[in-house]
């Protein structure tokens, strides 16, 4: 499960896998179900454990992960989780190595049929080819309490704790998406918001999710300005990437 202390990824072997704590006194928690702007920005840093580096990146409700998911629970109750939180193995929580804090992800295991919906709070497991450690209680729901691990498959069904639900006549708002990462490029800045729009939908043809490209206002001289980004890379290299690859003159990297 991870952790981040004080910014810095501390490493710490604890069973079978390592952990990276939060740097808070043991008095200062997150409010179960809400994780604080800074430990969110905290959590979508790239990090690396056991000479793996891990890419916290844009995920929206649809998207799915297959693979291993296992349980972890008395060991842990009680100890601060990556988001700040306090572990509750009666909660219906999970870790996952890249996926945003709170995000509501739907497990199903294969094996029995058995699903359950879970609230990120945790990084890991950083165990090879599983996807998720669960809470025990959610582990108990799907099974993984008499087999330890199980074949399950992710999906993302909501963020900050809701659950998105669409309307029966099919009209409803798109699904809402979430953006871990907090690199991106500036592409342009525009006094009008009509050449803002125009840079948006230009650059939107060079990422996979046009939604990654957004549109900031700030107030500059007492006049608004509209600056273009793209946003939702893993890393500062990345965007940098990003920039050459497309010749952007004058682009620079900016953070939420």
């Amino acid at each position: 499960m991870g952790r981040i202390f004080s910014g810095i990824l501390t490493l710490a072997l604890i069973g079978t896998g390592i952990s990276l704590f939060t740097g808070c006194s043991s008095r200062s928690y997150t409010k179960p179900g809400h994780t604080s702007a800074a430990r969110r920005r905290a959590t979508m840093r790239t990090y690396t454990v056991r000479g793996r580096t891990y890419h916290p990146t844009y995920v929206r409700v649809g998207d799915t992960m297959s693979g291993i998911a296992s349980w972890y629970g008395p060991n842990f109750h009680g100890k601060q989780t990556s988001n700040g939180e306090r572990y509750n193995m009666n909660a219906m929580t999970a870790a996952h190595k890249t996926w945003p804090m709170d995000t509501m992800v739907r497990v199903e295991n294969r094996a029995n049929g058995r699903s359950c919906v879970v609230r990120i709070n945790d990084r890991g497991p950083f165990v090879k080819g599983r996807v998720i450690d669960c809470s025990y209680a959610a582990g108990k729901r799907l099974g993984l309490d008499r087999t330890g691990t199980a074949p399950v498959k992710l999906t993302v069904v909501g963020f900050a704790g809701k659950v998105y639900h669409p309307s029966a006549t099919g009209k409803s708002t798109p699904p809402p998406a979430i953006e871990l990462s907090n690199f991106g490029v500036q592409v342009g800045a525009f006094r009008r918001l009509e050449g803002a729009r125009i840079y948006q939908r230009r650059y939107a043809a060079t990422v996979e999710r046009p939604e990654r490209v957004v549109i900031k206002k700030f107030i500059v001289d007492g006049a608004p300005l509209y600056r273009v980004w793209v946003m939702g890379f893993g890393s500062e290299e990345e965007a940098r990437d990003y920039i050459r690859d497309h010749g952007i003159s004058g682009g620079f990297l900016v953070r939420n």
